[in-house]
């Protein structure tokens, strides 16, 4: 049996585009042999996942699972929309959000974790899936809030199926005793927050950057009015307000009835909004827009269509 050197496996890695550890694997599975490793690969379906590693992936789904005080939020991207609707996927989806809750927001962590009946682990099942189902796919992000007392709520906005679907919300309410309503309040917070999409729970957690460019962004149209400095720092601060109430979640206006500000309506409830977080399926992903026509042309050598 041949050594099992680092620069075997990088050669290997290198050939067929799939993982280190399944690399190492595959060849000690060859005896070292580089040709049966990648035959081994191959037949695994993992030399073909890695192929399409280099693939936009920006649909797919996002996941919540809860327990009592913990909540976990991820989002798993897939090439198409199609995926979404199978079963497999949703199911892993799932899965992963359950595991998050133990395990934390690391994604490393959570690749490495053992996925439940199967006798490997996260990772490996989802290349099983990228083999399988014939799409690049990937573990994006994960969010998990805890609270000592009180509740983390879920919602998810247009559920596909109960906690899966393309906008996901966590919602972390403490309270000194479980509250008969606390359930529901995090819910309609959740449900606010998907539709007004606040940027900082409150003003001490604004973006110092972003607030910065604000105020320089309103102080040259307030300068604009030609009137005095100290009537503009005025203009300016009135204007600041109105940012806050625009991007902080406690002073925005409570969607459900267009007069409260959310800080009243948490605090009446007698508990306190601790943390939140949304996931909006493929935020931040530069979508890849393919011309079919042009796509068939060059393929053919011909010349496009204008």
């Amino acid at each position: 049996m041949a050594e099992i050197t680092a620069a075997l496996v990088k050669d290997l890695r290198e050939k067929s585009g799939a993982g280190m550890m399944d690399c190492k694997k595959a060849l000690t599975e060859s005896g070292g042999d580089l040709d049966g490793a990648i035959d081994w690969l191959r037949k695994k379906g993992l030399s073909a996942a890695a192929k399409k590693s280099g693939r936009v992936a920006a649909e797919g789904l996002i996941g919540v699972a809860s327990r009592p005080n913990v909540a976990a939020m991820v989002e798993i991207n897939a090439e198409t929309d199609f995926v979404a609707r199978n079963e497999t996927f949703q199911d892993f989806v799932t899965t992963v959000a359950t595991i998050a809750l133990d395990v934390g927001e690391d994604v490393e962590a959570i690749k490495a974790a053992s996925f439940p009946g199967t006798g490997h682990s996260v990772a490996e099942q989802l290349t099983q899936m990228v083999a399988t189902i014939g799409e690049h796919m990937t573990i994006r992000r994960v969010r998990v809030l805890k609270v000592s007392s009180g509740t983390v709520a879920t919602y998810v906005h247009n559920a596909l199926k109960p906690g899966l679907g393309k906008i996901g919300v966590l919602v972390a309410l403490e309270a000194p005793s479980e509250l008969a309503a606390l359930e529901q309040l995090g819910r309609q917070v959740g449900m606010h927050v998907a539709a007004t999409r606040p940027d900082a729970l409150d003003v001490d957690a604004v973006d110092p950057q972003a607030l910065a460019r604000e105020r320089d962004v309103l102080s040259e149209q307030a300068r604009a009015s030609g009137k005095p400095e100290a009537i503009i720092e005025k203009m300016v601060e009135g204007r600041i307000r109105k940012y806050y109430e625009e991007v902080v979640l406690l002073e925005q206006v409570w969607v459900h009835d267009g007069e409260s500000r959310v800080r009243a309506v948490v605090a009446k409830s007698g508990a306190k909004l601790v943390g939140f977080d949304r996931f909006h399926l493929g935020e931040g992903i530069e979508k890849q827009v393919t011309d079919f026509a042009a796509e068939v042309a060059a393929t053919a050598g011909l010349a496009p269509v204008v």
